[in-house]
């Protein structure tokens, strides 16, 4: 029992990380967890806790379940007290892992203690531990291992004492893969006189950082507090770095920062240093959640055909109107989905209308949370008339019978005899329905997917539009459509940004954030977030959300994804065409003729926006400065050419993923974003260009060297390019036609599509596709962050096709696919 008495701190990073994926669910996860435990005053958590953790899905190592056992870690939870948590919840998985983890702990049963001598006198430092057979031993002096006959046995003999021997001693017990280290012991060297020597050996001068700062997650508003110690003589400066960049107003050895905000997070480091050492601190994490949206003056913009700003002061200091209690249902579900898609649209930069700063913060971090919950997400920014109706096409072609279907809509709109119109960025400035589109039209087209669940969210103005007299009649509607549509504001209203430093948020967002998870019924959880927006001040009067819905089960966006035998095929069918419109390329090595390597990584921002970053590998020694940048992209795509080729991700125009961890915080690299790949007619090609300077020599040498990728991410999709009729690809919802691909195909490409989709999906069809129903869930989870793919193939056979990963662009055959290519539903 002496290993459940030690804290959930005891266990190795590689533990907690499993622990966290086992909680990093909605049904049987973190919240419930955290409910569990709260029946302990010690470990309940507030309100702000609970959001900070919830909030770590936007981040790069997000895990909401990591941060909750950190915070209990700081409470000194026992691993006993967790277990009983575990068991409470009925978490099988979790019990099981932990209970072989402790069995397989090493326990140290005695530590080494300080302790001090004279010359020629004998000192023994002994660890002794517990656990599974076959311990080894091993000693250390700082950070040099002693590799005396007795440093790697139990008890360290120093024998006999000289000054060499002061210092700090730990003992690190291995067993495999797994590991514990002892506490710390002094041995100080006391000369014959009864004097003690230097604190450092054989100088005098020494640094010894003796306790680290530490990763931490806090709100806007919130005290920063990071802490470093050293012992050093002579004694030790500090000084801090955010960023790499020095913080000349810090240098002592604490950091604090009263009132943070959204600029403050980032990495931190401390140089600790003295007349005759340095040394850094590890490099930490600060993460900084977004407080409530009163925090910050919030500007009205009607995304409408008009707009006005009116600067409206803060809600009431100390008051927070988002105070809720979350109480998710652990009862067993009557419903479920047999897959869920969504489609996000955020349009901001208008060419004939006001621009808006909310939609790419907005459909960020909505797109994270629907993937926690299982979705499949499409995000894409900034789309014309063209793109917006290949789009909803291609995202109907993912609907079939039981699908959750979502549609996000941030940007202007307006809404006419009842009617709701979404306004593509080229919207001309007097438009009308015809430059925009119904989205009563796409609902009837969703319905007839025999969808079991149908959600728009649209966060738009719904005013009067005075230039269009037209009476658009959409298709009927189903009685059982199972719809909701849930409204940013009310009828002939207008919706609203929060202003920021950095990065804006709508209202609807900023509120639908908080609960857009909650395991409750759509409607019931849309409803609360009409409540939060009733009680906050700045809002009520100004903008209400408004539902509208025929939902008379209890659908919730949380319900698991249940495939039966007769749809397997086709689960397995979106998910290969969900992961058509997600293939990054693989990270590239380029040979320089003057020798130097440079690696080209990329990343998605979006289903349309990717960030790719150049790192030099090798270089010879003769070459004392090189960087790689890239140049000459095709005019398809949108480039600030300012913006590029920039040291971090938040110069390169990226508000959202600042993180500095792409791929090391050491390892300079240089950022170029990459936006409208929809609009890419063809291969991505670009030329990487490599500027050196030799020793002795001033003048700079370029190499140049052409790229091609070939069709990244969303492109592949060649959204600007019309849709086919739906008269087309008419026919039963209930079964797949590969061999019509084809024949409704506006591709001379379409019939290689259609072959290797076949072939993919006959594979599924053979196994079932138990497999994707098993691996999916789990893995849909990823927050959407910029990492390098390592991806298994897209038609590897013995893989599915995961939906939470970017796939690497060579897996994939590089035919021009559009959805209908790969699979035809024929359900209009």
């Amino acid at each position: 029992m002496e290993g459940w008495k030690k804290s959930i701190g005891a266990l190795s990073e590689d533990v907690l990380n499993k622990l966290s994926k086992m909680l990093d669910n909605l049904t049987c996860g973190w919240r419930q967890l955290a409910s569990v435990a709260s029946e302990h005053p010690k470990f309940r958590c507030s309100e702000s806790e609970l959001t900070s953790c919830s909030l770590q899905v936007l981040s790069a190592a997000g895990s909401p379940g990591r941060a909750l056992l950190d915070r209990l870690a700081d409470r000194s939870c026992s691993l006993d007290f967790l277990l009983q948590c575990l068991v409470k919840m009925d978490h099988q998985e979790a019990v099981q892992y932990l209970n072989t983890t402790v069995s397989q702990m090493i326990q140290i049963t005695e530590q080494p203690q300080s302790q001090q001598a004279t010359e020629g006198g004998r000192v023994v430092l002994t660890c002794r531990a517990s656990g599974p057979p076959g311990l080894s031993y091993q000693w250390f002096r700082g950070k040099d291992e002693i590799l005396d006959a007795t440093g790697s046995t139990p008890e360290l003999v120093l024998c006999p004492l000289a000054p060499v021997h002061q210092g700090h001693y730990i003992c690190r017990i291995n067993h495999g893969e797994n590991y514990s280290f002892s506490q710390w012991a002094h041995v100080l060297y006391v000369n014959s006189a009864g004097c003690s020597s230097s604190l450092f050996p054989g100088s005098v001068s020494g640094l010894l950082i003796t306790h680290q700062p530490q990763s931490q997650a806090v709100s806007e508003g919130d005290t920063l507090y990071l802490e470093c110690n050293a012992e050093a003589n002579p004694p030790a400066q500090y000084e801090w770095y955010h960023n790499l960049v020095p913080m000349e107003q810090h240098k002592t050895q604490s950091l604090k920062i009263p009132c943070v905000t959204t600029a403050h997070r980032g990495q931190y480091r401390c140089r600790v240093f003295n007349l005759y050492h340095e040394a850094w601190t590890d490099t930490v994490t600060v993460t900084i959640g977004p407080s409530s949206i009163t925090d910050a003056s919030w500007v009205e913009v009607d995304r409408g055909p008009d707009s006005q700003e009116v600067h409206i002061s803060t809600y009431e200091p100390g008051k927070h109107p988002l105070k809720r209690t979350v109480s998710p249902s652990l009862s067993a579900k009557l419903f479920y989905a047999t897959d869920k898609v969504a489609l996000l649209i955020g349009n901001m930069n208008y060419l004939y209308h006001t621009q808006l700063c909310a939609p790419i913060a907005d459909v960020h971090e909505l797109t994270n949370l629907l993937r926690q919950m299982d979705f499949k997400v499409v995000s894409l920014l900034d789309l014309n008339w063209q793109e917006m109706h290949s789009a909803v096409t291609e995202f109907l072609l993912l609907l079939d019978k039981g699908v959750y279907g979502l549609l996000y809509f941030a940007g202007h709109g307006y809404e006419n005899y009842g009617n709701s119109f979404m306004v593509p960025i080229d919207a001309p400035a007097s438009y009308t329905s015809e430059h925009c589109l119904c989205v009563q039209n796409i609902l009837t087209r969703m319905q007839q997917k025999e969808t079991g669940l149908n959600v728009f969210l649209l966060d738009m103005c719904r005013k009067r539009n005075l230039n269009d007299d037209i009476i658009v009649q959409p298709g009927l509607i189903k009685v059982t459509a199972n719809i909701v549509f849930g409204y940013a504001t009310c009828v002939d209203a207008e919706a609203y940004e929060v202003k920021r430093e950095d990065v804006s948020n709508g209202i609807f967002i900023s509120f639908l954030k908080q609960r857009v998870c909650d395991d409750e019924k759509v409607t019931v959880m849309l409803d609360r977030v009409a409540e939060d927006m009733g009680r906050c001040e700045i809002t009520r009067g100004r903008q209400a959300l408004e539902l509208r819905s025929n939902l008379s089960e209890r659908r919730s966006l949380t319900d698991r994804i249940q495939t039966s035998d007769h749809c397997s095929a086709s689960y397995s069918a979106r998910n290969l065409q969900w992961a058509v419109a997600h293939v990054l390329p693989e990270s590239l090595y380029l040979q320089f003729d003057c020798g130097v390597k440079v690696q080209l990584g990329f990343a998605a921002e979006f289903s349309n926006v990717m960030v790719i970053y150049t790192r030099i590998l090798e270089k010879p020694k003769e070459i004392v400065s090189c960087s790689a940048q890239l140049t000459d992209f095709p005019e398809d795509v949108d480039i600030d050419l300012k913006k590029s080729n920039q040291e971090t991700l938040l110069e390169a125009g990226s508000l959202l993923l600042i993180k500095e961890t792409l791929p090391s915080p050491e390892v300079p690299c240089l950022y170029t974003r990459i936006q409208s790949l929809q609009r890419l007619r063809s291969e991505l090609t670009f030329t990487a260009c490599l500027h050196y300077t030799y020793t002795n020599m001033d003048e700079e040498v370029q190499e140049r060297k052409p790229v091609t990728v070939g069709k990244p991410l969303v492109s592949k999709l060649n959204l600007y390019e019309p849709r086919l009729s739906p008269s087309c690809s008419a026919s039963s919802s209930s079964s797949l036609d590969y061999f019509n691909i084809a024949e409704c195909s506006s591709f001379p490409e379409a019939s290689a599509a259609a072959d290797t989709a076949s072939n993919t999906l006959s594979h599924y069809a053979q196994t079932g596709g138990e497999s994707a129903t098993t691996d999916f869930p789990a893995a849909s989870k990823s927050t959407n962050i910029p990492e390098e793919t390592e991806s298994p193939g897209l038609f590897d056979p013995l893989q599915p096709v995961v939906a939470s990963k970017s796939l690497p662009h060579s897996k994939v055959n590089d035919t021009n696919y559009k959805f209908s290519d790969m699979c035809n539903f024929k359900s209009y």
